[in-house]
C-alpha cells in the first residue's frame, strides 16, 4: 500500500487530446511510465475549453476543433521523484506546457490489495 503525506510536488502537464507518442494518447504514455517511474499517482483530465502558445481556441462548443481539446496530466509525489521524472517529459512532450507547484498531501492511502 502506497501513501505519501506532507510536502509533495504536482507537476501538471498540459496538452492536446489529439498528442500522440507512437500512435497512442500522449496522456496515456505519460500515465503509463508515471506508473513505472513509481510514482505515487497520476490522473487526466479533459478540458472544456482552452488555447495554448498557438492562440488558437480549442472548445467543445465547435465541433471542428473538438478533436483537439486541452488535456491536463496531473502527477503528484515527493519533490525527488518529480524532478527525476522530468527528464521522461523532456523526452515526450514536444508542444505544451509542464507547471510545477508545491502542494501538501493531507491524505493519501492506496486500496488494499487481496492477499
Amino acid at each position: 500500500m502506497t501513501r505519501l503525506t506532507g510536502r509533495a510536488l504536482r507537476a501538471t502537464v498540459f496538452v492536446g487530446e489529439s498528442d500522440l507518442w507512437h500512435h497512442r494518447p500522449l496522456y496515456t504514455e505519460i500515465v503509463g511510465r508515471a506508473r513505472e517511474a513509481g510514482l505515487a499517482g497520476a490522473s487526466v483530465f479533459r478540458g472544456i475549453e482552452g488555447f495554448g502558445a498557438s492562440s488558437l481556441i480549442h472548445t467543445q462548443r465547435l465541433l471542428s476543433l473538438s478533436e483537439d481539446l486541452p488535456v491536463a496530466v496531473v502527477v503528484v509525489d515527493t519533490e525527488e521523484k518529480i524532478r527525476a521524472f522530468l527528464p521522461q517529459l523532456d523526452e515526450l512532450v514536444d508542444e505544451g506546457l509542464v507547471v510545477l507547484d508545491a502542494c501538501e498531501v493531507v491524505r493519501h492511502v492506496g486500496r488494499r490489495k487481496p492477499a
